[in-house]
């Protein structure tokens, strides 16, 4: 019996950024929530789904786990650009952003499965204040297509301008919103970036001015949280990332009302009304064949108090 050969061409492929762009899907509000990371280099090829595919040693792997999983930690594998595998120490680090708006960190070596404990008592330790912000961009090709293909050049674009400062890293979340950059512990996540908007963007960052343009949100609040600061960071201008802060939030059905405060030159206090609705049933990711709807969080109105 004659067996029908199909050949998909690169112009029929399914890449769900390029998709995401034909729809507008809107970045705002789409910062998974969390304020703590755990980083630990891997200089090997990344599997699927990250840190839970590696073959390390079981003990080990459940403790830091564990731990991280009680923090509500984000574990992602990390490397340079290029792998540079020769090049130095195999690390891990553990980033926290906590309540009082501090950034610490915690950095450790690794050469032995067993040598990966210390982020347990690292999670438990409070870190140490003052290191330079960490800037993680998605490459991971093995869990979705364009996290590669547009992860890949940010990482390069970005590693030649900041060489200390950049690692490439596993998912993030938000592959349709490919390149995604996030700066921890800062918590700032920003999406649908190119090699020339990722340096813009981050040096804009690094300068304590946060531009909405491909923000996704801070992920020490919720998405209508995330959508009503990035609204006015629209209408008011770029600000610094604790310029204004969100002190109150009321829900009635699919509606939000949310009270956000500025640090002066900004509006003082200002009522942002957030309205949320799900899109049509859509091919989200690459991988994922699956239709899926998506929350959207549209500000309907910006008051000053």
């Amino acid at each position: 019996m004659a067996t029908d050969v199909v050949t998909v061409t690169a112009a029929e492929r399914f890449f769900c950024a390029d998709a995401a762009r034909t729809r507008g899907d809107s970045l705002a509000g789409t910062a998974p929530y969390g304020s703590v990371w755990v980083l630990i280099e891997y200089r090997g090829g990344w599997p699927p789904n990250g840190f839970d595919g590696l073959s390390l040693e079981p003990r080990t792997k459940e403790l830091v786990f564990s731990a991280a999983q009680a923090v509500r930690a984000r574990v992602l594998l990390v490397r340079r650009h290029g792998r540079r595998a020769s090049e130095g120490p195999t690390r891990w680090a553990v980033l926290r952003h906590d309540n009082s708006g501090a950034y610490r960190q915690q950095w450790g070596t690794w050469s032995r499965d067993q040598d990966l404990v210390e982020i347990v008592g690292a999670l438990d330790a409070p870190g140490e204040l003052g290191c330079p912000p960490v800037i993680l961009v998605c490459a991971h090709g093995q869990h979705d297509t364009c996290c590669a293909v547009r992860g890949r050049p940010v990482g390069r674009a970005l590693s030649e301008r900041w060489p200390n400062l950049v690692w490439e890293c596993t998912h993030i979340g938000g592959d349709r919103f490919a390149a995604n950059v996030v700066v921890a512990p800062d918590g700032v996540y920003y999406g649908g970036l190119d090699a020339t908007s990722s340096v813009a963007a981050v040096e804009e960052h690094l300068a304590d001015r946060i531009h909405a343009e491909h923000l996704r949100g801070y992920t020490d609040l919720f998405p209508p949280q995330q959508a009503a600061v990035a609204a006015i960071l629209r209408r008011f201008g770029p600000a610094g990332r604790h310029d204004y802060a969100v002190v109150e939030t009321s829900r009635e059905d699919n509606r939000w009302r949310i009270r956000v405060t500025g640090r002066p030159p900004h509006p003082a206090s200002l009522d942002v009304e957030v309205h949320s609705y799900r899109t049509p049933p859509c091919q989200l990711t690459c991988r994922g064949l699956s239709m899926s709807s998506a929350a959207v969080y549209e500000v309907t109105s910006i008051g000053i108090g």
